[in-house]
């Protein structure tokens, strides 16, 4: 993480407390240099803490060293009236004190970024949501490890860790203490280290559902439901995506800009677009059977049929998945633990392929 060592305040913020948890403690080694920590840092948290500390704490002059750390976590749960006096000591704030926002508990106030962003820096921790732009974040955190990875190891990382990139860093010190620094990692060193598959987004078993790829959307739902997603949380999302399709299918929408405003999507036209082309590719009797099919399974899932929640899921996925055309090539093999339910199943079936 890149930043300027000699700036006033420093404003660290992100949705993963983990991410954002390795970036203060990356910014406050840079800040504190050869000084003893134990002198130099002064860390406010918890919730019984005041801004009032905070004030105390940056307006005192450093004992050993040039320089004084204050950190002070969980900012977001002050209202901006609170942070009036912060905002007010920002505008002259002491050379001889660095000060590191930490981001939690609330949302920040629009005051307190403005005023970092003219007296100091602020560092955004987390990784991105969208497929590509996440691909790229973590490309650039494994550039900068102390380890080096080839090309088909970042792809085996970025698919197994899925979502949850906070074990990025505990996995990255893991390697770089087993392998040491300037390793060159590939697909077999990497590959003892990794755990357990991490979850996916809702969308990347739609997008597999869409292509016809049984197999990645039951390995997509096993992720889901693994790391904690509710089954009628799962359905809504299927829900919701086909009713979009519905809508869509045979509404003579000429293009994703038209399928945008028929569906009251604001920003990117992407989600419509996808829809648009869903709904071309199955047609009204598949369209009408993905109805159905959401609808046995809402019905099961309550109690209709005596069947595993998870099983239940399985089966509705993997025939939503065959809807469509084939797709000309298919993966070969099918994850571990994959099933249909047919070996496992009890009580009547919700309607058959």
């Amino acid at each position: 993480m890149a930043t300027a060592p000699d700036l006033p305040v420093y404003l660290v913020r992100g949705d993963d407390p983990v991410l954002t948890g390795d970036a203060v403690r990356h910014l406050v080694v840079e800040l504190v240099g050869d000084d003893d920590p134990a002198f130099a840092v002064e860390d406010l948290a918890g919730d019984d803490y005041e801004v009032a500390a905070v004030i105390e704490a940056v307006q005192t002059p450093p004992f050993f060293g040039d320089r004084r750390v204050v950190v002070a976590r969980s900012v977001g749960r002050f209202s901006a009236q609170d942070m009036a006096p912060l905002i007010a000591y920002l505008s002259d704030p002491l050379a001889t004190t660095a000060l590191v926002l930490v981001g939690g508990g609330g949302q920040l106030t629009r005051g307190l970024v403005d005023a970092v962003k003219k007296s100091g820096h602020v560092v955004d921790a987390g990784a991105p949501s969208t497929g590509k732009a996440r691909q790229s974040w973590l490309a650039a955190q494994l550039k900068a490890s102390p380890v080096k990875f080839d090309a088909r190891a970042v792809d085996l990382l970025g698919a197994h860790l899925g979502e949850d990139v906070g074990r990025l860093p505990a996995l990255l010190e893991l390697l770089t203490a087993a392998c040491g620094e300037g390793a060159q990692i590939g697909e077999e060193e990497m590959a003892p280290f990794l755990g357990e598959a991490g979850g996916v987004a809702p969308w990347e078993l739609t997008d597999a559902i869409d292509r016809g790829d049984t197999a990645a959307a039951l390995e997509n739902l096993h992720r889901l439901l693994a790391n904690g997603r509710h089954p009628l949380v799962i359905l809504a999302s299927l829900h919701n995506h086909y009713t979009r399709i519905l809508r869509l299918e045979g509404s003579g929408a000429a293009d994703e800009k038209a399928a945008a405003e028929m569906l009251g999507l604001t920003g990117s036209t992407f989600p419509a677009r996808k829809a648009l082309s869903q709904a071309r590719r199955l047609g009204h009797d598949a369209v009408s059977r993905a109805i159905g099919l959401l609808a046995d399974a809402d019905l099961a899932l309550k109690g209709a049929i005596e069947w595993p929640e998870g099983l239940v899921l399985e089966v509705l996925v993997a025939r939503l998945s065959r809807l469509g055309p084939r797709p000309a090539s298919r993966p070969s093999g099918t994850p571990s633990g994959s099933s249909t339910g047919a070996s496992r199943s009890r009580g009547r079936s919700p309607r058959g392929s």
